[in-house]
Formats: C-alpha cells, structure tokens, sequence
C-alpha cells in the first residue's frame, strides 16, 4: 500500500493579508526553493527502511476515546470536543488570526483560535462543518477557547477510537497523520520473527516475562482496548521492556564488538623494564610523596596495557585531588623508556600549563626533553616545538589543540593521554591519535596507546553501557594529609558577612577564590559578573592584593595574574571558571561561589576542589540568589551534604541524564532512545550477559541484531 501524499503546506491562499500580498508578489521573480522531498524529512528522523518506522515507537498517547460536551469543558484540562461550525473570521488585530465558534447540540459554545494557519485549513473549518477538536481549555475574553487544537472534519456517526491514539517523534513537514499511515504501512509488510536462539530466550527473555517482539512492537502502536493506560504511558508495561531490553542488547553488542576490533589492531609493545635505572623507576623514587594505594593499583593496570601489542582504551577516573596527574606521568615514563614519545592534550590553557609545569618538574632533572605547545605561543616557539616533536627530540608533548594541528607531527608516538576527554569532540580526539599512523617508520602503521582522564567520576549504571567498551580504572582515595572542605550554603543578602571572612582569611595568611558565572553584564542574566566583582571587591578590601582571571583575558596576562597568585603575590583571585580544573594552589584554602544556582553539580564540585589541597582547614561558599528552583535547591543540597564525587555523579546522572557525562562520545555510539538508565538499570546486566553469550555463541545473530536496532550500520566508537 503506498504512502499517502504529504499535503504541502501552501501560504499562497487568497486570506492573506495585502502585506503579504505585496511580499509574494516581490518575490515571485526568484527562483523558488526546492521542495524537501518526504524520503529526506523521514530520513532526517533516521527512518529509511520499513524496520525503522516499526521500531519508530509512540513518544506518548492520547486519549481520544472519549467526547466532553462544551458546556462541561473546565480551564486548566485537555480535552476533546465536537460541535458544528458556526461561524469563522479572520481578524487582524491585534495581530492576523483565524477564530472559529463551535456549537453543540445543548447550545454551548468554544472558541478556536489559530495564529497560523492557509486557505485550505480555512475552507475545512467552513460554517456547517462539524469539527471534533483535542486541545488545552482556557478561558478567552469571550468565554471558553482552544488556541491551536487538533482539528479534524467528522460526520455525526463518526465513531470514537476504541483505544489510545499514539503521537510519535516528528519533524516539521511530517505530520501525525503521515507518521501513523507509513508507519501501519511499514507493520503489515514486516514480519518480526524472534532472531534470539530459544536458550539465550528461555535465559534471559523468559525470567523477564518479556512477551514476543512482534507482539510488543504492535501492543505499542494500537494499544488493545483493555491496555493498562497508566503502564503504556509510563514505560513499564510489558511490552516498553521487551523494547528496551533488546535496544540495551544491541548497545552492548555493537560496544563489546568495538572492543573486540580495537583489540585486533596493532599497537607498539611498550613492557615495563626491570631494574633501577628506568626512567619509570628514577621517577617513582624522586617523587616527594608515595603513591597510594589506590595510585598503585591503576598504574599497575596501565602498564600491563602498554605491554600488550594491541592499543590500550583505557578510562582513568579519579575525584578531584585524588591524583591522577602523576600515573599520567609513570604512564608516560613506561613509553619513554621503550623509545616512544608520548602527547598530553588538555582542554584548556590553564590545565595544560599545570601540567606542563608538574611534569616538568618531576621529570626534566631526569633528563627527559618536555615541548610546550599552546596557541598563545609566537611563531617561533611553536615551531621550535612541532620540529622537536617531529625529529623525536621531545620525549614528551604537552599541549591544548594546538597538538593536534596539521603542522604538527612525532617520529614515534605511542601514548596519547588526554585529559577532561570529555571536553573534546571525537574528531578531535581520532586527530591526536591518527598522527601515531604517520609515524610509522616503515614498518607499517600502527596505533598509540590510549589514556583518557576524567574528574568526573561516571556512575556505574552509565559506565556499564556507554563506556562498556572501554577498559575503567578508578582511583578511589584520596592522598594523605588532605583536609575535608566544609561547604556552606549563604543568601546573597548576606554578602557583606562573606566579604569580612575573605578579609579575615586573607589577613591570616591564607589565599581566597571568588569565582562568578559570567564575564561581563548581561540583559538576560542579571548576575554578578567577574568584572564588576573584581571592582567591587578592590574597592571594598583595600589591604588586599586582588587579581582577576577569565577566558577573555590575553594568554600571557593571564598566565601572569595565575603564576602571581601560585606565588601568594595575589591573596584573592576573582575569576570565571576557567580556573574549574586544573589549578592547585595549596594556601588556597576559601572559595565563594557566586549564583551557585547556575551551576551545574559537576561544576561545583569540580570549582571546590581547588580548595581543600593543603593542610588547611578549607571552605567552600555556594552564594545564592532567592527564589530558587527545585532542580537548583535539589544542587545545592547534595553539594552541602557530600564531597564524595562518585555520590555527586550519581545524584547529578538523576537530575540531568546522561547525555552531559557523555560529552561528544554519543558520535560514535546510538544513543539510547527508550531505555532510561535511572528506571531501567536493572535490564542492564541481562543485557550485557545475554550480549557476552551471543558473541561467544552466536555471531550470526549479533549481526541480525545489530542490523535491525542500528540500522544496518555498526557503529563502532572510534575515539
């Protein structure tokens, strides 16, 4: 049965008003646009086969079973309605619109408004047609109206659905009608025979109670009349979790198949040496501090990636402070002492530097060549650095994207550790990495190591499927000696109060942060702002030497205001949060945060944890404005009662979902679009088993699978 046409939507209609009038006839010389076909609307939902508009499941349901008459219709609900148009006018003030009064059998009569609408909807809604109408109810001026209803011409025995009306994801141009016809269309031509083997069925399908895929898919799209409503619409019917049990199914599948084919790539075997004269061993005793054992345990597991001949893909995540830096730096040695280079890339200027600085402080007396290479450089050093890079003279890169240009190339890289990884994008991420392939040395291309680096901890239920193809370490204590940071929530009505604890604090020694949200005033967002707190602050602490950081600042002047107060030559820094990670100062010991509440939890907790890195009892001030939102109390709160940064994931992966702890990395995977990872994580490890099960058993399977939930196309995560 073919598709139905889509009717164009034509605002060349003789309603129009004499100004548009004037317009069409203006532009009735230009060439017109090309129409977009249906195929590529569709396709711009990812429906381009019959499988996809099966698997194109309802977002939510309407009741369309039953009929309220008008005079019973109350403000404030949703309802539908039918009566007999009785009349209908196109008004211009105050500005262009269509109303139309319906009356039904009792007398009663509804408004309809329409801001937007053409001739042909004008024709449809004609005096003596009777209309059924779905919409909000709200009092007008002239008694009860609907403004934009659903609207469809009925006779008088028109019957009344028998069940829910599904309403699908859309785009503009597709209308619901379109979306169900093409979708039944796609549901009578194919079947949905059960690809599962019965074993892997009886194992993990029949525990579930999860009823056949074909009859889910049609439960979901005509529910039967004795449905459970409230399950359908909630996502816990049966039949939502045979659907996301087999989308978690195919996402396992598709990333332990990604694992599987990294794995089968080439790599340089980088094995620890033996004995105390390896770079790696020099370091571990010149370190000022032991590591914990924590620190040892991870660095253990690095090492025994770099030995291997395939490329290591693994995730090093850490709370703030806990010390991440220096395995990054063993790591680095291990390559270094097998004749490797190594390139350290991250986000931000400030960061990078902190580790340029670290890194060559540990390992420069060792006699290891550290290159620099920011865009802030001139010329001349940056290219004296990409030509140390590229003789293979600089053993170790530090950088920001600057690393990953064109212009830069190594002789034999063979680690790439990347730091806050979810800040770059998978372009990015693949450039730094491809560069290992132009540095083959005849002997064919091969692929760096890979070690990325996050200081947001990722919650187990997000690690177990977005990350599952990636090999996690966790550095789960913090080192020795490190004080608890008090965290204290404060009204911004109190803020003279917190300028006399800055004062106090910085008179007894101690280094302070005020950090703000935005660099200049804003229309929109009337909040306090770096600039305009740095005056105030200067002004109003006099006996204090104030600096002030932003993203705005020239390089070199911001590395001047930073290096200052590294040096305690600045007592209080203002900045915006360019100073989020990255900056250890340990008389830091106060910060104050203002308009906390724009904040998200992973910010704060991040912004906290540059205090707190001393000996040094340290605060934290999350300053406020009234009124708050609940989503912003709901942040403040966790933010006061924990600095366990696992806990704060946890909580802000309930808040915001996923998709921010993900960065760019959904580019190379699908993301999930019926499983909720707070609702349904209890689908995950049958999911990953029954995935373990099919891969080892079962490969042709996997493939069928993978080609029906992703479309023909595996996609593999790359980066």
């Amino acid at each position: 049965m073919p598709l139905p046409p889509l009717r164009p939507t034509d605002p060349a209609d003789d309603t129009a008003p004499p100004a548009a009038a004037k317009r069409k006839k203006a532009a009735a010389g230009k060439t017109p646009a090309k129409p977009v076909k249906t195929a590529d609307k569709l396709a711009k939902l990812g429906l381009t086969r019959d499988i996809d508009l099966v698997l194109h499941l309802p977002m939510r349901y309407e009741d369309e079973t039953t009929l309220t008459p008008i005079g019973e219709l109350l403000p404030g609900e949703t309802a539908q309605t039918e009566g007999v148009v009785v009349d209908n006018e196109i008004a211009y003030r105050p500005r262009r619109q269509l109303v139309v009064k319906l009356r039904d059998a009792d007398g009663a009569e509804l408004s309809l408004r329409f801001l937007n609408f053409y001739g042909s909807q004008v024709k449809q809604m004609a005096p003596g047609v009777r209309l059924r109408v779905r919409g909000d109810v709200r009092g007008g001026f002239f008694g009860l109206e609907m403004v934009h209803p659903a609207v469809r011409p009925v006779d008088d025995d028109t019957p009344l659905p028998q069940a829910l009306t599904p309403v699908y994801p859309s785009t503009a141009g597709v209308s619901q009608a379109y979306l169900r016809k093409a979708i039944d269309n796609a549901l009578a031509r194919t079947p949905l025979p059960e690809i599962l083997p019965e074993r892997v069925a009886n194992d993990y399908c029949k525990p579930l109670d999860l009823p056949p895929l074909a009859q889910a898919v049609r439960m979901l799209h005509h529910p039967s009349v004795d449905a459970d409503e409230t399950a359908l619409i909630d996502g816990t019917h049966p039949a939502w979790t045979r659907i996301k049990f087999d989308e978690l199914l195919a996402q396992q599948l598709s990333l332990k198949r990604a694992h599987e084919e990294r794995r089968a790539r080439s790599a340089p075997s980088m094995p620890r040496g033996a004995g105390a004269q390896t770079l790696v061993a020099r370091l571990s005793a010149a370190l000022p501090f032991q590591l914990t054992g924590a620190q040892a345990r991870v660095v253990a597991e690095i090492a025994a990636d770099l030995a291997a001949p395939h490329p290591m893909q693994r995730l090093l995540q850490g709370d703030v402070g806990s010390g991440k830096t220096v395995v990054a730096a063993l790591a680095a040695a291990q390559a270094i002492d097998c004749g490797y280079q190594a390139a350290m890339m991250a986000p931000t200027e400030i960061l990078a530097e902190q580790h340029a600085r670290k890194l060559r402080g540990w390992l420069e007396p060792l006699g290891v060549t550290v290159a620099w290479l920011a865009g802030s450089l001139k010329a001349k050093e940056k290219r004296a650095a990409a030509e140390a890079a590229a003789s293979g003279a600089a053993q170790l890169v530090i950088g920001t994207h600057a690393i990953i240009q064109d212009t830069v190339e190594f002789a034999r890289l063979g680690l790439v550790i990347v730091d806050e990884q979810h800040r770059f994008g998978v372009a990015q991420r693949l450039a730094l990495r491809a560069k290992a392939d132009r540095a083959g040395e005849g002997r064919g291309a091969f692929q760096p190591h890979q070690l990325m680096m996050s200081a947001t901890p990722i919650p187990r239920t997000l690690a177990m499927t977005y990350y599952a193809d990636l090999d996690v370490s966790t550095i789960d204590e913090l080192p020795p000696g490190r004080t608890p940071i008090v965290t204290k929530l404060i009204s911004d009505a109190r803020r003279e109060e917190v300028i006399a604890r800055v004062r106090d604090a910085a008179l007894r020694g101690r280094q302070v942060y005020w950090v703000c949200p935005l660099i200049e005033e804003s229309e929109t967002l009337q909040l306090q702002t770096a600039i305009e707190t740095y005056d105030t602050l200067a002004q109003a602490l006099p006996e204090l030497r104030v600096g002030l950081v932003h993203g705005r600042l020239p390089p070199a002047e911001k590395a001047a205001v930073m290096d200052a107060f590294s040096r305690n030559e600045v007592q209080l820094l203002v900045a915006t949060t360019v100073i989020e990670v990255g900056v250890d100062v340990p008389n830091a010991s106060l910060m104050v945060i203002e308009h906390a509440e724009r904040f998200g939890l992973a910010q704060l907790h991040q912004l906290r944890g540059r205090v707190g890195r001393g000996s040094a009892a340290s605060i934290c001030v999350l300053l406020y404005s009234n009124p708050l939102s609940l989503t912003a109390r709901e942040r403040l709160k966790t933010m006061r009662e924990t600095t366990d940064g696992f806990e704060i994931a946890r909580r802000d992966l309930e808040i915001r979902g996923p998709g921010e702890f993900l960065g760019a990395r959904q580019s190379g995977a699908a993301m999930l679009r019926f499983a909720n990872l707070e609702n349904d994580a209890w689908l995950i490890e049958p999911a990953r088993e029954a995935a373990a099960r099919l891969i080892a058993d079962y490969p042709e399977v996997v493939l069928q699978h993978l080609a029906r939930w992703l479309g023909g196309r595996e996609q593999f995560l790359k980066a």
